[in-house]
């Protein structure tokens, strides 16, 4: 599995650093910032749940 983000799209709400905080935080804008693009099979879940969170639908998994 592979985060991508489009951090133009990026509405910084937050939900992804409240669902998955080892996969990614906020730059000084709010805008996300992916701390880690391959996550491992157990932090999978969280980035599923982040990826459901985001109220912009900027977070990808493929």
């Amino acid at each position: 599995m592979k985060i991508t983000v489009d951090r133009d799209r990026c509405i910084g709400a937050g939900q992804c650093v409240l669902n998955a905080p080892e996969l990614f935080d906020q730059d000084d804008e709010g805008t996300v910032v992916v701390l880690e693009e391959q996550p491992t099979p157990d932090q999978e879940p969280a980035a599923r749940a982040a990826e459901h969170a985001c109220p912009a639908r900027v977070i990808t998994l493929v």
